[in-house]
């Protein structure tokens, strides 16, 4: 018989509040409508941990993802936050000591999109599963990252002046002129209640409709051309970006319960500074809708 040094008692006696296992990649076979797709998903996991025990029984969390995985191949779960429910679930029968339990999923997910003239490209996107469970039960949520472009409107306002000074052509105030790109790193993460199914695909879409401009893996010439005038066309700040995502979650998902969860972020990297702009809103859709 092994001891059990993760049952005795340590000699500082605090209770932590999530310990587990981090950046587990394994291959998760979910399925959405009649497609099954493969995703390498990194998965971590957590549980709160009493005072009164010296350390977690991290094994435990690997075999649920093992028998998660086994499950997946004759039985793919219907989404990554459905995934992450179906975890924690387990995550917390196994550790009868715990009273939090905690899953974040993230996996690469591709989408075939068009440029501005048509030609087909396969783009990346970030695809989360979160869910959490406690004395109250289960929360999920799912989530998507989308890289995109935004262009500054302060910028393009104070070249606008410059220019008029130096050429008096009243042209000037009916054209985008030159300003400073992003590249635009948009989150959305939604509560996902019960009886209620939310697609990923349109969470990008409502990225997409919120930047200056998606971005794209292949670009000719005139599409180069069009992506940057579209984006200088419909200059944002981070805070425009958020708010925009904020304000198309409101119309597409005004049917969901009041107190659905919401965090949308919004985070360009700076041509010109060496920083990064950053904007959040956490919310919830009955405040959305006051």
């Amino acid at each position: 018989m092994y001891p059990d040094v993760q049952g005795l008692q340590p000699e500082k006696r605090y209770k932590i509040t999530r310990v587990g296992v981090k950046n587990v990649v394994k291959p998760i076979f979910v399925k959405r409508g009649d497609k099954t797709v493969t995703l390498v998903t990194t998965i971590d996991i957590f549980v709160d941990l009493p005072p009164s025990k010296k350390g977690s029984d991290m094994s435990r969390n690997m075999e649920v993802i093992s028998e998660i995985l086994e499950e997946s191949i004759t039985t793919p779960c219907t989404g990554i936050e459905n995934l992450a429910s179906k975890i924690v679930k387990k995550v917390m029968r196994k550790h009868e000591y715990a009273t939090y339990a905690e899953v974040n999923l993230k996996a690469d997910y591709f989408l075939e999109r068009k440029t501005p003239l048509g030609r087909k490209t396969i783009e990346r996107y970030g695809l989360i599963g979160r869910a959490k469970m406690d004395e109250s039960g289960v929360k999920k949520m799912v989530g998507v990252e989308v890289v995109g472009m935004t262009a500054c409107p302060c910028a393009m306002e104070t070249v606008r002046t410059i220019l008029k000074e130096k050429y008096k052509d009243s042209l000037l105030n009916e054209i985008p002129v030159p300003t400073h790109n992003q590249r635009n790193m948009a989150t959305v993460m939604l509560e996902v209640p019960e009886g209620y199914e939310i697609e990923a695909n349109d969470l990008i879409e409502i990225i997409e409709n919120s930047v200056s401009s998606p971005t794209y893996e292949i670009l000719k010439r005139r599409d180069e051309g069009e992506v940057v005038l579209r984006a200088h066309e419909n200059p944002k700040f981070v805070e425009d970006v958020v708010r925009e995502i904020l304000h198309r979650i409101l119309q597409k998902y005004k049917q969901l319960p009041d107190d659905v969860l919401i965090i949308v972020r919004s985070e360009s990297e700076e041509s010109i500074h060496k920083h990064n702009a950053f904007a959040e809103r956490i919310t919830t859709l009955g405040e959305l809708k006051k």
